[in-house]
């Protein structure tokens, strides 16, 4: 098979080499081929050069070795086949095969020689296609040069039209801008300042201006072309702007005018000034400072004719250094009698004065003087205080804000300009409070105006103008310490008050003592929006003389008795009055309702001992004795204790009846009475429970006048019949 694939590939080789021959001429090609290899077979081994390197004895062996592991030679040594003949039975095989093979080539030859023709002529045309492809390569390497030529004349002419149109798009905008048209110069010389087409041209004008401005500092020399030009119609502009404003401000000066009016007027062309500030500083400053000082005067004549005339509707009446809580009663005859709220003001009563705190009343309608004067309408001072500030607070921000619009400032330079219109307002008012403060004694009133400007800084704070802070601050300085005064002298005479002067005395809540709680009450209630410690502080020591007062005018009664109501008496008047106006959780409640459920509690005892104090004391003792366990220390007190039990059953409605009448004749407040003959009776039931409890020990169990003690249910019930209703 080796042969016949050395043949076959002779064959094909011959056909490549000799590929315009005939079919025969092939086959004989292959043939001679055939013949050279059969006799390099036929070679004898005494032929063969074994001294030559292409055979040297190892690579014979391993050729011997690799024929050994054949699988037919491995066979063929198993059977024991004769080699020799063997080969020459192959070998003859081979020869048949190979004579086999020569006439299928001989057959194909005709095939063959086509197949060669075709691939000969395919070469020609594909050499043919290599050539014109070539070419098309050529062609294209040439255009591509062409396009990338052509690409970077594009890219030039681009940059050059851009450059082109930045260059038009600017000289365009400084044509623009250079240009004065008609209609502007017509507009600014001869149309009105109020006019929307003259605000218009005015605002071109400005850009032109500040167009020029810029060109002159590039030395541009097309700007000398317009300079002219656009300075004379500034020169115009600016001289009926100037016209306009100043005719504006000198209208304030008119009597009865709102001056609201044509400020809005101003704010509408608030661009006017802006140009003026720009362009025409001196003209600016000018117009500034006639406003300032047109406001200024307008506002300080108008708040001082305004101040002037409420001080004339106040009461004519007013607290004096005399009318303190300690003073007497008989000090100041009527002083403090019920007067009358059309002529004067109460000193240490709220009554409805806090309603001015309220939101509708703080920032209501201010006070017109002049028909308060035809109603005959007097208020107290707080109330003129309220309505001349609110009118500042008013205007004060409405002012603020204008000047910080119209003529654009901000910060410290808007307070300033501000303080330049209403400074000598303002001093005028701290003047006038500081002489009013230094002869005040209306603790209530200097109050109440504290907490008015606490509410109304707040409210220039919402509206975010600080113009009147400092303002604010200075006016607290002032009634802070005023009001602290008052208060220490008010404490000092409440202190160094002697109970032996005050008059009669009288078990019911004493003046000096309602003073206090409707003066303290007032200040707490007041004092809960914006809580102040010092006020705190200054209020404790106030109830601490207050205290001490109580206590000095109990200890002039003769009996502990007359003491207590007293004591109990002006603890409920001053509880009640507290707890209408402070919160019930306040330090003032809860140190009287401390004070109170002490006295009651001790009068409650008081009360019990006259008509059942034997039994009382009775059980207390024998309550001790059992604690200790010594009871029967008391085994001998039979006829005592017979005593008592017949004694409690025979007088205790009697006892009862007489102690009720006696509470609702010693107590003012009916709720309080009640109150405490409930606690009595309860107290009462609990002595005698504590009594049955005693007499149901062991010591006692043997005592026949048991069975005469009264049932504890059946007296409850008694007891109930007993209670006072109201």
């Amino acid at each position: 098979m080796a042969a016949v694939t050395s043949s076959a590939a002779s064959a094909a080789a011959g056909l490549q080499v000799n590929a315009a021959g005939s079919p025969t001429d092939v086959a004989m090609m292959y043939l001679q081929d055939e013949t050279t290899d059969g006799d390099m077979g036929n070679l004898s081994l005494e032929e063969l050069d074994l001294t030559t390197d292409e055979y040297i004895l190892d690579e014979v062996d391993i050729h011997i070795q690799a024929n050994l592991e054949d699988d037919l030679v491995k066979e063929a040594l198993k059977t024991g086949v004769d080699l020799r003949q063997y080969s020459k039975q192959v070998e003859a095989e081979l020869q048949r095969i190979e004579q086999a093979s020569i006439k299928d080539y001989i057959k194909e030859s005709q095939n063959i020689a086509l197949l060669h023709n075709q691939i000969t002529a395919c070469d020609s045309i594909l050499e043919r296609m290599e050539g014109m492809l070539s070419g098309f390569q050529s062609d294209l390497s040439s255009i591509s040069s062409e396009i990338q030529t052509l690409q970077q004349q594009s890219v030039s002419m681009n940059v050059r039209l851009k450059n082109r149109q930045a260059v038009r798009s600017h000289l365009s905008q400084l044509v623009d801008e250079l240009v004065v048209p008609g209609a502007m110069i017509s507009t600014i010389l001869e149309s009105p300042v109020t006019e929307q087409e003259f605000l218009e041209q005015l605002h071109e004008l400005n850009n032109k201006i500040n167009f020029a401005k810029e060109l002159s500092f590039r030395e541009t020399l097309a700007c000398s072309d317009i300079q002219d030009i656009v300075d004379r119609l500034k020169l115009k502009a600016v001289s009926k702007i100037r016209e306009f404003i100043l005719q504006k401000i000198y209208s304030f000066r008119k009597p009865m005018t709102n001056y609201q009016i044509p400020q809005n007027t101003l704010l509408k062309y608030r661009f006017f000034y802006q140009f003026l500030l720009a362009n025409e500083r001196t003209v600016a400053k000018e117009i500034r400072d006639e406003y300032v000082d047109t406001m200024s005067k307008i506002y300080y004549s108008y708040f001082k004719s305004y101040s002037g005339r409420l001080l004339k509707v106040q009461y004519e009446e007013v607290a004096d250094k005399d009318d303190l809580m300690g003073v007497e009663d008989t000090a100041k005859k009527g002083f403090f009698s019920k007067p009358s709220l059309k002529s004067r003001n109460t000193i240490f009563t709220l009554g409805q004065r806090g309603a001015i705190l309220s939101p509708a009343e703080l920032e209501g309608p201010i006070l017109v003087p002049h028909t308060a004067q035809r109603g005959d309408s007097r208020y107290p001072y707080e109330m003129l205080f309220r309505s001349q500030h609110y009118a500042l607070l008013d205007n004060g921000c409405r002012e603020f804000l204008f000047l910080s619009d119209f003529f654009m400032v901000a910060g410290n330079s808007a307070l300033d300009l501000f303080n330049c219109i209403m400074g000598k307002t303002l001093s005028m008012f701290l003047k006038s409070m500081s002489t009013y403060v230094s002869d005040c004694y209306d603790s209530i009133a200097v109050f109440l105006c504290i907490h008015i400007i606490l509410r109304f800084r707040a409210v220039t704070a919402k509206r975010n103008v600080p113009a009147l802070d400092k303002y604010w601050e200075t006016v607290l300085e002032l009634l802070w310490p005023r009001f602290e005064l008052i208060l220490e002298m008010n404490i000092h005479s409440i202190r160094n008050t002697d109970p032996q002067k005050l008059g009669v005395l009288d078990t019911r809540p004493h003046y000096i003592t309602r003073r206090y709680a409707e003066f303290s009450s007032a200040i707490v209630s007041i004092n809960q929006t914006f809580p102040n410690e010092r006020t705190h502080t200054l209020l404790g020591q106030l109830q601490v003389e207050v205290e001490n007062f109580v206590l000095k005018m109990a200890a002039e009664f003769p009996s502990r008795r007359d003491q207590l109501i007293f004591l109990i008496n002006n603890y409920d008047m001053l509880l009640g009055v507290l707890m209408e106006r402070a919160a019930d959780d306040s330090k003032e409640v809860e140190g009287f309702q401390q004070l109170l459920l002490a006295r009651t509690q001790e009068f409650i005892e008081e009360i019990l001992s006259s008509p059942f104090g034997g039994m009382v004391a009775f059980v207390k003792e024998a309550e001790v004795l059992i604690e200790k366990g010594q009871l029967d220390r008391l085994k001998n007190e039979e006829a005592r204790i017979t005593q008592l039990v017949r004694g409690f059953s025979s007088t205790w409605k009697q006892s009862v009846e007489s102690m009720s009448q006696d509470v609702m004749r010693s107590f003012t407040n009916f709720k309080n009475g009640t109150s405490i003959i409930q606690g009595a009776l309860t107290q009462l039931i609990q002595y005698y429970h504590g009594f049955h409890k005693v007499l149901n020990q062991p010591t006692f169990r043997s005592l026949a006048v048991r069975s005469e003690l009264i049932n504890l249910h059946h007296l409850m019930v008694e007891v109930k019949k007993h209670k006072p209703n109201f």
